[in-house]
This record gives structure tokens, C-alpha cells and sequence, in this order.
């Protein structure tokens, strides 16, 4: 069956072929297309095309519906197109004809639209909710070991003292900024594309502002052209918040991998997040933290690829719009298992404490010593050919003491700072307005 089909059918391959794996996708969506269907019919029974008893009866179905799908039991049946005609077909089966009434001033344009952002603003919140749990994770890690010196580098090169606390806490700060990110997409995500039809609007007498507010969303994308024009923009937006994500976590596995090998042994992994060898039985291999990364690499090129799907598009609606739910729908449950993995990880490193004991570090004391020199009233210029003399000399003896005070610095890490910030930005994403709304919705009270 589909909405649009009249008499003349489908070629079986051309029906294939533009299907594609749609089905597949929708059923993502499934639960979110029942919540769209319940806040519009609310709002046509407001405006007279559907009576009050037909609304409640209608609603009563798609509360179990909603429960079907909320249980992850939703099946879009074999010959039925897509999300929408299954949600229409299992109503009209169980109420007749009024269960024909709920597209009127909907066309299955802004009915996806509207899926995909409630979709994509309910996997905003359990990302940032994992996210948070890793900041936390880092955080403590920080604070733990804060301590411990380790070599810092720079173009993989022995440079300058850092530390553990600092470690974790570049990527607990590094998460942060990836939220601002996230919030931003989060806001041009949750605003309101019902009602926009095909892109064109309705001669109903639509009540825009309702639906939008019973559905928890900040605003309405207004402009209704302007709504099918959202199509891409508002994935690629998110694509890129999560890409930062995916980036952070990228960079942390590959300092893992790096400092978990015996050519450094500053960390260990634990034994039961390693795998083995098939040959080699002394083996115990990074692999959670080379899968991760290549998982996130990969995400990392998922803004490209939906820029590439939809960027030489005039305004309107195109099918080539369908094949950015193929890349853009999975993400989500791809970085929610790194995110818990990562978090798992980090929590449970071990870390070396006696590093700085090989003498192959002595020489990233050198700038220590430049600075002391400076504090003596020596010019920085002459202070540092001092030390540099001494070095070519091999005269150089280290005082491994490292007393750094500034902001942000070993001595001086400013977690309490960076956790502020956090709460703040979390705070900032305001989900329990969306929360209620849906709560409220799919409630018999």
C-alpha cells in the first residue's frame, strides 16, 4: 500500500530501487512519527476537521501504538512503504474510516521532518548524558593523579613537563567545547517544521503555534519553504557537533594506544578490555581503543558526506534527501557505544608513577631551568644559551622539581572551573521542557 498510489502501479524494480532501505530507517523514527500524528490531530480537532470523540478514540490508539514502538516492536509490514503508512494502515484497521483523517493538512515532507528532529533531539540528550558521564570520569582521573608528571610533546618529540592531571583534563575541557558545539545544532534541531506540508503550507486553517508547543519545541521554523529547506541542514548541523565529539575521543584513543605501548608504558590498559594474538601468547592488544578510533574517524566524515548528498540543491524537496537517513540515523547508537566504552576505559587505566625515573627525560627539565635563571634576574635570551651550552656540553643536571602556579597549568588545573562551565553548558540545553511535552502526550490522564 501507499498514500500516493491511484491506479496505475509501480514498476517492481523502480519500487525497489527508490524504497531503498527506507523501511529499515523509519523504524528509527516510529515512535516519534505516533507522537508528531497525536500533537497534530490535538490540533485539528481544535480547528474542526476532526470531532472530540474522534480525537480521543484516535489518541487511545496511538498511545499503543507509541507503546509498541517505545518497546522496540514496531514492524513496518512487507508491501507498506514507509513509517507513516504503517502508523495510517494499523489505525484504519482498528477504527475504520476516521483513521483516514489524521493527514489532512500534513504531507509525508514536513511528517518526516518533524520525525527526524524529535528523533534527533531525543539522541542529543542521551549523548550529552554520556558525554557528561565521561567529563565526570575524566574529571576525577584528573584530580586523582594530578600529581604525576609525564612528558609532554611536541611534534612527537620529549618537549616540556606535563602531567596526568593535565591529560585527563584536556579532554574533559576538550568535551566541553564539543557540547557548546552540540547545543547550537540542539537549537536549530528543536523548532517546530509541522505544518509546512510539502513546503508550500495549507489553506486549513492550521494552528502552527500548538502543535509546536505541545510538542515542547522552543519555536517554529517559521518560513515554510524555509522548513523543507531545513531537510539536510539540520542533520548536517548535528553531523558536525558529533563529528567534534568523534574528534575528542579519536585523539584520546590514539594517546592511549601511544602511551599503552611497551615504547613508553606510561599507562596499562586493563586486561579485560585487551584481546590477544592468535600467534604472539604474550600479546594484549588495544583494540576497544583502534576500533574506537577508526569508528570515530569515520564519523568525522559524516558532515562530508551529507553536504555531498544535498549541496547542489535548489529549494524544495528532492528524493535524494531519503539516502542522508542511511548515514545520519545509526550514528547516534555508533558514538553512544564509544562514548560508554571510552568511559569504561579511562576509568580503569592504571597509570605508571615512576616515568620521569628513566634518564631519557632529563633534558625536558631544560626549560625549568631557563625560567629559574630568569627569576635570578637573567636576561631570557642569555639564560637560555646558558642552558643550551650546558646541554651540548652534556653538563646538564636536572632539578626535576616543577612548581607552576598560573591557570590551567600542573600546579594549578582549575577543574573546579571547567566543571562549572560543564553544568552550565549542560544546564543550557533545557531538555526538560521537550520531556514534559512528550510526557504529556502520550499520558491517558
Amino acid at each position: 500500500m501507499k498514500l500516493w498510489e491511484k491506479n496505475v502501479k509501480v514498476d517492481h524494480d523502480v519500487d525497489v530501487f527508490t524504497t531503498g532501505k527506507d523501511r529499515e530507517m523509519d523504524l528509527y523514527l516510529a515512535k516519534y512519527d505516533v507522537l508528531g500524528s497525536m500533537a497534530h490531530i490535538t490540533m485539528l480537532e481544535s480547528i474542526g476537521l476532526l470531532t472530540n470523540d474522534e480525537l480521543q478514540v484516535l489518541l487511545k490508539e496511538l498511545r499503543t501504538i507509541y507503546a509498541i514502538a517505545d518497546k522496540g516492536d514496531f514492524v513496518i509490514e512487507e508491501g507498506i512503504e514507509d513509517v507513516h503508512s504503517q502508523v495510517e494502515l494499523m489505525l484504519t484497521r482498528k477504527l475504520g474510516d476516521v483513521g483516514k483523517k489524521i493527514h489532512s493538512g500534513r504531507s509525508r515532507n514536513d511528517q518526516v521532518l518533524l520525525d527526524l528532529k524529535l528523533f534527533t533531539r531525543a539522541q542529543i540528550q542521551e549523548i550529552t548524558e554520556l558525554v557528561s558521564a565521561l567529563f565526570d570520569v575524566l574529571i576525577s582521573q584528573s584530580e586523582r593523579y594530578k600529581n604525576v608528571l609525564l612528558p609532554g610533546y611536541t611534534h612527537l618529540q620529549v618537549a616540556m613537563p606535563s602531567s596526568f592531571g593535565l591529560w585527563f583534563g584536556a579532554y574533559a575541557e576538550s568535551l566541553l567545547d564539543d557540547l557548546t558545539l552540540l547545543q547550537a545544532a540542539y537549537k536549530v534541531c528543536n523548532r517546530n517544521p509541522l505544518g509546512s506540508a510539502a513546503g508550500y503550507g495549507s489553506s486549513f486553517p492550521l494552528n502552527r503555534q500548538m502543535t509546536t508547543d505541545l510538542l515542547g519545541f522552543d519555536s517554529m521554523d517559521y518560513n515554510v519553504v524555509y522548513a523543507q529547506m531545513g531537510r539536510g541542514k539540520m542533520e548536517r548541523c548535528v553531523s558536525f557537533a558529533l563529528a567534534s565529539i568523534a574528534g575528542t575521543l579519536s585523539k584520546l584513543s590514539f594517546d592511549a594506544c601511544l602511551y599503552n605501548s611497551q615504547n613508553f608504558s606510561f599507562i596499562k590498559l586493563p586486561d579485560k578490555y585487551t584481546t590477544g594474538s592468535s600467534i604472539m601468547p604474550h600479546k594484549k592488544n588495544p583494540d576497544v581503543f583502534e576500533l574506537t578510533r577508526a569508528k570515530c574517524n569515520k564519523i568525522q566524515g559524516l558532515p562530508t558526506q551529507i553536504t555531498l548528498i544535498c549541496n547542489n540543491l535548489p529549494s524544495g524537496y528532492f528524493r535524494d534527501m531519503q539516502i542522508i537517513k542511511e548515514v545520519f540515523l545509526p550514528v547516534f547508537d555508533e558514538l553512544k557505544d564509544c562514548l560508554q566504552m571510552v568511559a569504561h576505559m579511562v576509568r580503569e587505566i592504571e597509570i605508571n608513577p615512576h616515568i620521569l625515573e628513566d634518564d631519557k627525560y632529563r633534558l625536558m627539565f631544560s626549560v625549568e631551568e631557563v625560567n629559574r635563571l630568569v627569576l635570578q634576574g637573567v636576561p631570557f635570551r642569555d639564560a637560555y644559551k646558558q642552558v643550551g651550552l650546558s646541554i651540548e656540553a652534556g653538563e646538564f643536571v636536572p632539578d626535576k622539581s616543577v612548581h607552576h602556579t598560573h591557570e590551567g597549568s600542573i600546579g594549578n588545573l582549575c577543574n573546579d572551573k571547567i566543571s562549572a562551565l560543564m553544568r552550565q553548558t549542560v544546564d543550557g540545553f533545557s531538555f526538560a521542557k521537550a520531556n514534559e511535552a512528550e510526557k504529556k502526550l502520550v499520558s491517558d490522564e
